[in-house]
């Protein structure tokens, strides 16, 4: 049914989303979060969205953009489109998500290379404490879940262990390297800067975006963002129906990803191979290690590890549960 009929702004409230000044607020320090992990390397900001309770929600707002959406924009009708799209929860979360990008990337590149264990730390107890969050949605801990639960661990503790490769710098590469870069965005425990780096175009990416005007480098970045739109909207299905058909195996996979992306923020590691990328020093390959003693850097790493554990617990009790805005 057309909804011509309505203002933008009766569509706009129409659309799923929060309805009160708190649940707006909450929505927005959720999107905060996820953005502050988008930052991190390794750290993905579909792990936040699943510690928060807002997993299944983000992947049907994105699945809210569909054909249906598409045939109003061809008719014109602009209000039902709007109407019919998740847009005032993307909106509200989006929102702290840039702001989370904009306030905090410089205070967390200064971390990353002036307290690494410290803010490696904080991270790997928000993570673990993230797989009880997460984990506790399984159903029951039969052979297959585990089985699902160690699969999924395997491939995510070897993905993040990777060395990237050389890869050809064609358009139809770049098309799929922005559709697997973005799945990061609702797959927890991968990033998409770690993806890129994989694939061997993080290097390319990051110096098109460096020259965006440029006509060559525009063309790139326009397949780049098709590719991310595609990607993103033909994955989010994927994980709606696995969701939706096979909700315990799924979550056990999503569980186990978490679990083996423990590798990549374990605080304290060995440099092993690096590369330069305009300017800046990337590593390439590292071994985790043991602290060489206990000492007062450890005991804070130990109680920033505890820290970030408990405020993922908190933040779960405030949520209320895992399924609610």
């Amino acid at each position: 049914m057309s909804k011509g009929n309505i203002s933008f702004s009766q569509a706009f409230m129409e659309s799923p989303g929060p309805r009160s000044l708190k649940s707006g607020g909450l929505l927005w320090a959720k999107g905060f979060c996820m953005g502050a992990a988008d930052i991190i390397p390794g750290v993905s900001g579909g792990t936040i969205a699943f510690i928060t309770g807002i997993y299944s929600q983000l992947v049907d707002a994105i699945r809210s953009f569909d054909l249906d959406f598409a045939k109003r924009l061809c008719l014109f009708d602009l209000t039902g489109a709007l109407a019919g799209t998740h847009l005032r929860f993307l909106a509200c979360l989006l929102f702290g998500i840039l702001t989370a990008v904009v306030s905090m990337a410089r205070v967390m590149n200064y971390m990353l290379h002036s307290h690494p264990v410290e803010i490696w730390s904080l991270f790997f107890g928000l993570i673990g404490a993230s797989i009880y969050v997460v984990g506790r949605e399984i159903s029951s801990f039969n052979a297959a879940n585990l089985l699902c639960i160690m699969a999924g661990a395997a491939g995510s503790y070897l993905l993040v262990g990777m060395i990237p490769v050389t890869t050809p710098e064609t358009l139809t590469f770049v098309f799929l390297c922005g559709s697997i870069a973005i799945c990061a965005m609702i797959l927890p425990g991968i990033s998409g800067a770690f993806l890129l780096l994989m694939l061997g175009k993080y290097e390319y990416i990051t110096r098109t975006l460096k020259n965006p005007f440029v006509t060559e480098n525009l063309v790139v970045i326009g397949v780049f963002a098709a590719g991310a739109a595609v990607g993103i909207i033909v994955f989010s299905r994927v994980l709606h129906y696995l969701l939706h058909r096979w909700h315990a195996a799924t979550i056990s996979v999503l569980t186990g990803f978490m679990i083996g992306a423990l590798r990549k923020v374990w605080p304290w590691k060995d440099v092993l191979e690096t590369v330069t990328i305009r300017g800046k020093v990337h590593v390439l390959r590292e071994m985790n290690v043991l602290p060489s003693g206990f000492d007062s850097e450890v005991f804070l790493a130990i109680g920033l590890a505890v820290a970030g554990a408990v405020a993922v617990l908190m933040l779960d009790r405030l949520s209320g549960s895992v399924k609610k805005v």
